[in-house]
């Protein structure tokens, strides 16, 4: 299978990975969460493969039971934070766009965190990136950056040995600003980052973002916009 095709695989499967983070979103854990499995107390042996080789990118297969749920944020060494919580996990639209490596590199842990820290970017809630509204982080996430790998969190212990073929940036509606300036926040800092990567910018349906796509989403999200906008005030009838 060609590098392509795998990376394709790879960003299909990270659109379940988003709508599991995003329903993990503002959940409290469950008392049963504390504690992860052993592999030998597992339904079946397998250890998931770990991300720090070349080799093992290159053997990673992406087409179904090496994938699973996300547990971002979950783990016994994992820092929680409330940084990029949204206060409430109430949500009716998802966006998504993803920053893919150029066939035959993958995006290395280090150069995503330097990235991200230079387009403004914040790590937090589940550990992923954030981009949050300056002096106003309790309304939580304008939108938000995971790894297409699972879990999709980012283990910061860890970061120099992460390799991924793909980052995913995910805008959740509403959003504590109108769709459109989410939209508007969140392209140029995807595309930020794929100049500082080197990577190139593609759509939901994993092709190439062009002019056509954008403005075909600016125009769905000013529906959006419309479509939640408050009811105007009922004026009191003169007697």
């Amino acid at each position: 299978m060609s590098d392509m095709a795998m990376l394709r695989i790879g960003i299909l499967i990270a659109g379940v990975i988003l709508l599991a983070t995003i329903f993990f979103f503002g959940r409290p854990k469950k008392p049963s969460q504390g504690r992860r499995l052993e592999p030998g107390e597992r339904d079946n042996t397998r250890v998931e493969p770990s991300l720090a080789t070349d080799d093992e990118i290159e053997r990673a297969d992406y087409s179904g039971d090496e994938v699973s749920q996300p547990e971002l944020g979950l783990g016994a060494a994992a820092v929680e934070s409330d940084l990029g919580k949204r206060p409430n996990q109430d949500f009716d639209k998802i966006v998504s766009l993803y920053v893919a490596a150029k066939a035959g590199n993958t995006l290395r842990g280090e150069d995503i965190v330097v990235a991200a820290e230079k387009t403004g970017l914040t790590f937090g809630h589940m550990n992923v990136f954030h981009r949050l509204i300056d002096n106003k982080p309790e309304l939580g996430p304008v939108f938000s950056m995971a790894n297409i790998l699972q879990p999709g969190s980012f283990d910061m212990a860890n970061i120099r040995e992460l390799e991924t073929p793909a980052i995913a940036f995910f805008l959740t509606l509403p959003a504590p600003i109108t769709a459109l300036e989410a939209w508007e926040k969140l392209l140029p800092n995807v595309e930020r980052m794929a100049e500082l990567l080197d990577g190139v910018v593609l759509d939901d349906s994993r092709n190439t973002l062009g002019r056509q796509r954008i403005q075909h989403i600016r125009e769905e999200l000013r529906g959006y916009d419309r479509q939640h906008e408050a009811p105007p005030l009922t004026k009191a009838p003169r007697w």
